[in-house]
């Protein structure tokens, strides 16, 4: 049966006895950022208000920086699963060094899912701690309860892979949708402190809970509820619960009324009615797929149109397809009060969005349509944005655009016409938005190239739309104040250039004047974002602070504070008409790791007054969990409002150290050092070390040697994380930059290969010189485009690893010929970088085991499960000791138990048995492989100028479009 089979290809071949033997799984949508929630440090990310979700800059300039423990309100775990204890169960190891004392290889061929060691396996087992969400009033929190990893079988229910996204038929939502298990109220009393706890209550047994909202005046919240019936979801209801009593209870009176959550879900419209995505009452079966074609499928292109689009999945790929993706996506819109009454509005179609006014008078309405594309996923679709009133009744179309196959593959290149249509969040009923003038291509040269326009929601007759700004640089959002402030926000990738604009957007003879101007690398000048506060409509604009005899127009910058010795969160007072700074708030930096999550004194129209400021912060530290507090000014007296037990305690006393060291070309070079609890290298000597990165890249070598992260953040292990192999006796490096760097007029993947031996052997020099690692038994992985980079250093420099683990990467350029990861060169433009960068390319030179892991359903732009395939099936035809591990049902991340299970048994047996047991002898190997590394530099500088007729080489990276690396991934 499908559920009960893992496959297992591998060969494993004897050798020379001097060789040694993670568009994307779908989250539920986010709630409103404020109301906003927190969870512990194994989740993190970000909900963006309805009204400001697209400050593009701010928004995500706070996640990265000060709102890192938030997580979108259903980004939760699911269910546990099962498992019998024992299966594949290893003893114990010391605290102080690894041990290998089980025989894997029993059951290391027959198929089945397996258990990876206790101490590895009570840890992921371990319950999740509750996400938090605090109320609009700031007044209540609920506590979002969760369950640990969902059983394979929620996984391996039918789902239907359409227009770049994947459907539960079942429950017409995103398919693989975790939820929540229960939902608990608190009152945050005066002093601080938590109420006793309201249990929301009234819901069905087994009751599985998504998109949990309050009501702007936080009366009230809307969510909704599904339960299993004969294993199988049922569809979505949309619940409604009491705030005061915990009461809940259905929103619709007729049982026959379910939730569309394919695109959007509900939405507040005012404090006692909802927006809803329903599915039609007049739907049918879905169409069937004919038994017989009815023709040849054709694409054509004789227009001679230049389309080049990355290597999309789960597209439509016939009629029948586009039917389905009808059937399913089609959504009657119904106006629902809270007192019961129902009234559909609009007609039935494709909604993908829909936005109230601030002042509740409006809707601002997208939907996509016909002409769909087998090329593209549905976000490229025609798309149709238009202004109802909120009883349905239709104002006026914005736009209509076409069908965007067409977009350039260069970083920088967007959609043509009218895009990041918003409400303005400081003014009733009032739109912006951006239109590019170079045609959407970062290529063509032109000033300006984007222009900002805004318009009421009715204008008037012959009112034309208004330039607000014109922008040299690509927009990348506006973070709203009032009509005297503005801050815009403009970037380049290129160049890593960032500006930032102050402008007054209700004074036209006011100029505009630019506030930062910065590379988006250097993080030690990075002045920090805007705070935002709440306003009564419940949007969100700048937080404008007053001090008692300054007549100045302050705001609140929110840092990361990145330093030489590590992030140092700080929060500014800005003037903003000279410049000026005054530290308000700055995190510890000889034990913990603080953070200003947000601001909780906006209760009150107008400005705030400095010494009435109050504040939400986190604090941590190497050891102790993530807990939240709230300070008040003057006296900045802190009140701790959470107390979260560790959620790994037999690891609480790891050592975690963040190291400097540098590269042979001067590059200075950083990692976070793990220790096993208890360890001391003095007396119990080296022990086996496994490496986990991920490379980035950079336009300056100064950049790239800037510090970032915290010495004092505390050590979050995930479901899969390296960290787990602590509880194994492992010294791990983890996050060991390995930046690859084109300055000028270099592109950073010109000498990719040389830059990442050169960071690696930097990195083990230093773990060895430090005496916490074996030579001889040291191990590398890495997940998505760090197993393409474990796979690299395999071939590339096997003098310093006995093994590495590579999940779900992709090996084989030339599969992902229009560019990848932050390469924006195609296969042709650059056709030595990519033959040079795959790995798969080098198979024959992989002489170290290797193991490979991929998820059968992978659905990640670039990582195909093919990848791992045929670099298996290459490297078996040399003769490599390789294994590949094919997991049922996962795609990017994996999500099941069983599988993660699995994946962390194949990995502890790997490290074992060629990592602890390895006998090689590294120094013997070391000047020869260091001879060939060099040579193979030296031939693959001369191919790639062959390959380009120039002398430049050409780029290839991976398959996450990122403005910049990225902090350790959460697939």
């Amino acid at each position: 049966m499908r559920l009960q089979k893992v496959y297992h290809r591998f060969a494993l071949v004897s050798l020379p006895s001097h060789v040694s033997l993670p568009l994307h799984r779908h989250l539920p949508k986010p709630i409103s950022l404020f109301p906003f929630t927190l969870s512990p440090k194994s989740s993190r990310s970000l909900s963006i208000p309805r009204h400001s979700r697209t400050t593009v800059k701010s928004i995500k300039a706070m996640a990265a920086s000060r709102f890192r423990n938030l997580v979108t309100i259903n980004a939760v775990a699911t269910e546990d699963g099962g498992g019998d204890a024992s299966n594949g169960s290893v003893s114990s190891s010391s605290s102080t060094g690894a041990t290998a004392n089980v025989d894997y290889e029993d059951s290391a061929l027959d198929g089945a899912y397996r258990l990876p060691p206790p101490e590895i396996r009570n840890i992921v087992d371990a319950p999740p701690l509750p996400a938090l969400s605090f109320s609009p009033q700031r007044d209540k929190i609920l506590f979002l309860k969760r369950r640990s990893l969902p059983p394979l079988s929620e996984l391996a229910r039918p789902e239907e892979k359409l227009a770049g996204i994947r459907i539960d038929g079942k429950c017409n939502t995103r398919s693989r949708m975790s939820f929540y298990t229960g939902i608990g109220i608190h009152q945050l009393l005066d002093d601080g402190t938590l109420g006793p706890e309201i249990e929301v209550h009234g819901l069905p047994d087994g009751a599985k809970v998504n998109f949990v909202t309050w009501s702007n005046d936080g009366r009230h919240l809307s969510f909704s509820v599904r339960v299993d019936e004969d294993n199988i979801s049922s569809m979505l209801r949309v619940w409604v619960a009491d705030v005061e009593t915990g009461r809940a209870r259905p929103l619709f009176q007729s049982p026959d009324t379910y939730l569309n959550a394919v695109f959007d879900n509900f939405v507040w419209v005012d404090n006692s009615n909802l927006l809803v995505c329903t599915i039609p009452l007049s739907r049918g079966d879905p169409p069937k797929k004919p038994l017989v074609p009815s023709g040849p499928k054709i694409q054509s292109n004789e227009q001679e149109n230049v389309i080049q689009v990355r290597t999309f999945q789960d597209l439509l790929k016939d009629e029948y397809d586009e039917d389905l993706f009808e059937y399913y996506a089609t959504t009657q819109l119904v106006l629902a009060s809270l007192d019961g009454t129902v009234k559909p509005i609009g007609p039935p179609a494709i909604y993908t969005s829909m936005d109230p006014s601030p002042d509740e008078k409006y809707l601002l309405i997208t939907s996509i349509h016909r002409p769909y594309s087998f090329t593209v996923p549905c976000g490229r679709f025609p798309k149709k944005v238009d202004v109802w009133t909120t009883d349905g009744k239709f104002v006026r179309g914005l736009c209509d655009l076409a069908l965007a196959e067409d977009i350039p593959i260069a970083f920088n290149s967007v959609r043509k016409g009218m895009r990041s249509i918003c409400w303005r969040p400081d003014k009733p009923s009032t739109l912006y938005w951006v239109e590019t003038q170079d045609g959407g291509d970062a290529k063509v040269v032109v000033s300006p190239r984007d222009i900002i326009y805004t318009q009421p929601a009715e204008p008037l007759e012959g009112e034309q739309s208004r330039i607000l700004h014109k922008l040299d640089l690509r927009y990348g959002g506006i973070s709203w104040c009032d009509g005297s402030l503005a801050l815009v926000y403009e970037s380049w990738y290129k160049t890593r250039r960032i500006r930032t604009w102050l402008i007054s957007p209700g004074s036209e003879d006011v100029n505009p004047r630019i506030l930062f101007d910065r590379s988006s690398e250097d993080v030690y000048n990075d002045p920090g974002s805007p705070m935002l506060r709440r306003t009564p409509a419940g949007t969100y604009v700048i937080a404008k602070v007053k001090k008692e005899t300054d007549e100045g127009t302050y705001i609140l910058l929110n840092g990361k504070g990145a330093t030489p010795n590590g992030n140092i969160p700080f929060l500014d007072l800005f003037d903003i008409n000279t410049g000026g700074k005054e530290r308000i708030w700055e995190s510890d930096k000889e034990k913990y790791y603080e953070t200003v999550v947000a601001l909780m004194s906006d209760k009150n129209e107008g400005d705030l007054a400095i010494k009435q400021l109050k504040i939400l912060t986190s604090k941590e530290s190497k050891t102790e969990n993530t807990q939240y507090y709230i300070q008040s000014w003057p006296d900045k007296k802190a009140c701790q409002i959470t107390n979260f037990p560790h959620p790994y305690p037999q690891l609480a006393s790891l050592q975690k150290e963040m190291i400097r060291y540098k590269r042979k070309d001067g590059v200075q070079l950083t990692a976070t050092l793990y220790l096993p609890p208890g360890y001391d290298p003095v007396t119990d000597g080296p022990i086996p070390c496994l490496v986990w990165s991920y490379p980035g890249e950079f336009k300056s070598k100064d950049a790239a040697g800037q510090v970032r992260g915290s010495p004092n953040e505390f050590a979050g292990i995930g479901p899969t994380s390296a960290l787990l192999w602590l509880a194994r006796g492992f010294s791990i490096l983890s996050g060991p930059t390995i930046p690859i760097i084109g300055e000028g007029d270099e592109e950073a993947n010109d000498r990719y290969v040389e830059q990442l031996v050169a960071s690696a052997e930097a990195a083990v020099e230093e773990v060895i010189r430090r005496g916490v690692a074996h030579p001889d038994k040291i191990a590398v992985g890495g997940h998505s485009y760090g197993a393409f980079m474990t796979a690299n250093l395999l071939a590339h420099a096997p003098h310093l690893f006995c093994c590495g683990v590579a999940r779900s990467g992709a090996y084989n350029r030339t599969l992902t010929p229009f560019g990848f990861q932050n390469e924006d060169r195609t296969l042709w433009e650059a056709t030595g970088t990519y033959v040079e960068m795959s790995p798969f390319m080098s198979a024959n030179k992989i002489k170290k085991p290797i193991l490979l892991i991929h998820g059968e359903e992978d659905n990640n732009s670039g990582t195909l499960t093919m990848q791992s395939d045929r670099f298996f099936n290459a490297l078996k035809g040399h003769g490599a000791l390789a294994r590949l591990v094919i997991l049922p049902c996962e795609s990017h991340g994996y999500a099941a138990r069983e599988s993660i299970m699995h994946v962390l048994w194949e990995t502890d047996r790997w490290l074992q048995k060629y990592c602890v047991l390895n006998t090689s002898d590294a120094n013997a190997e070391l000047d020869a492989c260091k001879e060939n590394v060099s040579k193979e530099i030296a031939d693959s500088e001369s191919k790639a100028v062959g390959a380009t007729g120039g002398g430049v080489l050409e780029l290839t990276d991976s398959e996450h479009e990122r403005f910049h690396p990225m902090k350790r991934s959460s697939l």
